[in-house]
This record gives structure tokens, sequence and C-alpha cells, in this order.
């Protein structure tokens, strides 16, 4: 269902309004079908982009030839980045892994929203962060990998796919964007590892395995990897509970957004980033002084050097870095103008 529905929009950029008829039809028809999916309408004055399509491309005449090449090159290395596989990317995941529907999908943060926002203050690194380095971020952590070189042909195609998918959209927009990033419900009282679990053995497990190793067919991944060597360390965004609830929620089972509880979402994530996974780039070689170093801007959202009530396990306490042959790529670095 999300596949054919983002197929079949148009694009457009309007800020809504609470009176629909000074909206734009097909952005409205746009709004009605995420609703009947169980997402939320949006709120006054919120921004609704509906981003291109491929089909879009192929019939956009006022793109030069060889800037919609490097477009649908951008496209191809979203959708298979594990076509970088050694080089770049050192476990089983792809962009379009964490980012549905080619990156378009609202509610599972869609990648337009940099495009328009970047450069801009960062907290996870402390620093403003242009396009390339948001992108080159993923590389470090979602992909385990080693990011692109600023300025490269394969940078220049993945960013100019992001601007591309931007297209309508003024820079720093005012209004609050609809659908941006993985919103959570809010955080039930208490979490169960136990009853994540189960949740995950009777939802998740049909794709990801039961030990969250995925699932690849022919070298290529069909289902990412949710925790363990293959999957993002322990840098990445979705290890925060949060976050990862909030993709959860409104994206799992795959074609059935919404249709876990709220409660359902927090135990599954709970689970899932309580299990172990490569090392994240910044370690110190003490994960207790990673922690105090990280726990503040970032780590206190996960479950990084936290014990792990079941067994006791110390999470995060180890030098394992998966198939990477490092730790910490050249990139990863603060910048000031001091």
């Amino acid at each position: 269902m999300i596949r054919t529905f983002l197929t079949v929009t148009l694009s457009g950029t309007l800020a809504f309004t609470a009176n629909a008829a000074t909206n734009d039809e097909r952005t409205q028809a746009y709004i009605d079908q995420l609703t009947s999916m169980g997402f939320p309408a949006p709120k006054e004055n919120q921004l609704v982009h509906i981003p291109p399509t491929m089909a879009d491309l192929d019939e956009a005449d006022d793109i030069h030839p060889e800037v919609k090449k490097v477009i649908r090159k951008g496209y191809d290395l979203f959708t298979n980045t594990q076509q970088l596989r050694g080089e770049n990317v050192f476990n089983n995941m792809n962009c379009s892994s964490c980012h549905l529907g080619e990156g378009r999908m609202p509610f599972s943060a869609p990648i337009w929203p940099a495009a328009v926002t970047l450069p801009g203050y960062r907290g996870k690194n402390g620093h403003v962060n242009n396009l390339e380095e948001r992108i080159a971020g993923c590389f470090t952590y979602s992909m385990n990998g080693k990011p692109l070189e600023y300025g490269s042909d394969n940078m220049l195609a993945l960013s100019a796919y992001h601007q591309w998918l931007a297209t309508g959209v003024a820079m720093y927009p005012k209004q609050p964007i609809y659908g941006r990033g993985f919103p959570a419900p809010e955080r039930p009282a208490e979490l169960s590892y136990a009853n994540g679990e189960k949740l995950y053995q009777d939802n998740c497990a049909v794709c990801h395995a039961e030990d969250g190793s995925g699932l690849r067919v022919d070298g290529q991944t069909v289902f990412p990897a949710p925790w363990g060597d293959m999957s993002n360390n322990w840098g990445a965004g979705i290890v925060r509970v949060f976050t990862a609830a909030g993709f959860i929620k409104n994206n799992m089972p795959l074609g059935q957004p919404n249709s876990l509880t709220d409660q359902e979402a927090w135990d599954i994530a709970f689970f899932m980033d309580s299990q172990e996974r490569p090392q994240d780039p910044r370690y110190t070689g003490d994960v207790k002084e990673t922690l105090e170093k990280y726990g503040p801007t970032f780590h206190k959202h996960s479950m990084y050097g936290q014990v792990r009530e079941h067994d006791g396990k110390v999470l995060a306490d180890h030098d394992n870095t998966g198939e990477k042959p490092f730790l910490k790529p050249d990139a990863v670095r603060p910048r000031n103008f001091e």
C-alpha cells in the first residue's frame, strides 16, 4: 500500500490551512490517504510537500539531461547502497532501509527536509552541518562505514537526489514540516523487554529473522538487520529508543503502519535497542568514559553502557567494529570558527 501510494501521488508544496478549499486538490487527496492509513492530519500552517517521483523526472523538460543522469545515480545509490559494500558500507543496510518509499515517505524520515534546512546546527556533533556532512553521518553510523568523499561523484549524486526531492520548497521554511522524521508516540510509564521480545518474534522475525540478522538474497538486502554485526552501530540515530519507537509505530510491520499500539512499539524498540551491535565510532576505549562524553548529547536516549536487567550484560562494552576494519573515519571531527 505504501509503495502504491507513493507512486501515484504528484509533486506539490503548500502550507496547510484549516480551510480545505484553499488546498490543492491533489495535496488534499494525499493527506486523505495518509489519514486513512492512521497518520495524523497536518496541523494549521504545517508545510505539506509531495516529493516528485522518478516518473516525474523522466517527464521533466526543464531539467538538463546531464542533471537527470546525476539525480538517477543518486536514486540508484540511495535504494541500492549495497553496491558500495566493502568500500563505504560495512553492513547490510541501504539508505532506503530506514528512509522508506525511496526517501519520500512521510513519517519515515523523508530526506528532502535536509536539503532545505541545512546548513544547520546539529547537537549530535555540536557544530553546523551541511547536506554532505549529514549524508556522511549516515554512512559513518547507520552504514557502519566510511563516508563518501566530500565533492566526489557519488556524494554529488546523493546530494542532488535529496535536493531534487525538495523541488518547490523554499530554503529554511518558516512552517513546521508535516511528516518529518520518525515522530514517536508518548513514552509509556514502563517498558517491557520480555513483552518486546515476544512482540518482535510475533511481528518482526518473519522478515528480520529471530536473531535479528535480517534477510539477504543473492547478495542483496531484502530486509535489514535490526541488530548484530550487519546492523547499524551504536552511534546510529535509531539506537535511541524514542527514534526506534517512532520508526516502528509509523512504519512497521511493513505495509501496516500504525497497527501496533504505542506500548507495543515502545516495547519492541526497547528490546531491539537492548541488543549488541558494532561499537560507536566515537568510542574512546572505555564504555563508561564514552557514555560520560556523549551521554548529554546523544546516549542519554540509548541503552549504550547500560546494564541489561535480565542478564546483567553491560551493553557496548567491547571493541567490535563488525566487518569494518577501523573504528573512526576521518569525517568524524569537530568544526568551529574560533
